[in-house]
């Protein structure tokens, strides 16, 4: 019975800690990535972590220097034709090793199909050009609106003043007379 259960608490031991090693992830944060590094990182589906789609040709950023996409090669690979097609963010991963040397690999993780990816918009002048014009007009609905909240503001806090003033007027008005009456 003590042999059984102490045989027991190890098989438990072990695989709890096999369990904890497996809760670990095969990765670390790296904090600050150089987009040199992530320039020509291999790219793979999460759905089939050994079928390499293409690498990553370029990074796109936005005004504010947030990366908004990745412009992914790829070669002939899963019948996409040795085309460059669009990745915006959120629909990718980064994922960071480091090997025996202490040299940094990336893997850019697709969250899409193979079916999907041959949807992915296709890298090109016109994209560029549509892609740009987009985000510079929402540029200036945001500019509009940010002008609109003031001017909104400022009306609002200068009929705010005038009718504090007023009231201010009439306090004392009503004060004068009551002083004045007393008289």
């Amino acid at each position: 019975m003590k042999k059984s259960t102490l045989t027991l608490a190890i098989a438990a031991l072990a695989g709890g800690l096999t369990l904890g090693a497996q809760a670990q992830p095969a990765y670390e944060p790296q904090g600050l990535y150089s987009a040199e590094d992530i320039l020509d990182a291999d790219v793979y589906l999460t759905s089939d972590p050994d079928e390499r789609v293409g690498e990553v040709e370029d990074i796109l950023f936005d005004e504010a220097m947030q990366v908004t996409a990745l412009v992914i090669e790829s070669g002939s690979v899963l019948g996409l034709g040795g085309r460059d097609f669009i990745v915006e963010s959120g629909q990718f991963t980064l994922i960071t090793h480091y090997d025996d040397d202490g040299e940094t690999e990336h893997r850019v993780m697709l969250e899409a199909s193979a079916e999907a990816i041959e949807g992915y918009p296709v890298y090109s002048d016109d994209w560029w050009d549509r892609a740009r014009e987009r985000s510079r007009e929402a540029w200036l609905q945001t500019q509009d609106g940010a002008e609109s909240a003031w001017q909104t503001t400022q009306e609002g806090a200068e009929r705010a003043w005038d009718t504090t003033r007023e009231n201010a007027q009439r306090a004392w008005e009503a004060a004068r007379d009551a002083v004045g009456a007393d008289d």
